[in-house]
């Protein structure tokens, strides 16, 4: 028993930090021109491509934005496992 209990902690600590993630964004922020390179954030919705202008102070925030999404899909990897451990010892009892 104190497995699963020691997997329901992980999946807490999982929930905390999803709490503390901030501001997200799925995309991507990309440098577009031929000469002067500027960044863009570009994402897919409904099939069709949305991009942006950002310049350089917007740039910093929405790749901030990006690894919060990045980490929460991460996250959402790591609670799909770890619930999948406690299916498994569910069904061994």
């Amino acid at each position: 028993m104190s497995e699963a209990k020691n997997i329901t902690g992980k999946i807490s600590n999982l929930q905390k930090e999803i709490r503390n993630l901030g501001p997200l964004m799925r995309g991507s922020v990309t440098l577009m021109g031929n000469k002067n390179k500027q960044p863009y954030f570009s994402v897919g919705i409904q099939k069709k491509t949305r991009v942006i202008y950002l310049g350089d102070k917007r740039a910093e925030k929405a790749n901030e934005y990006v690894a919060n999404y990045k980490r929460l899909l991460k996250i959402v990897d790591e609670m799909t496992l770890l619930n999948m451990e406690l299916f498994k010892l569910e069904s061994s009892k």
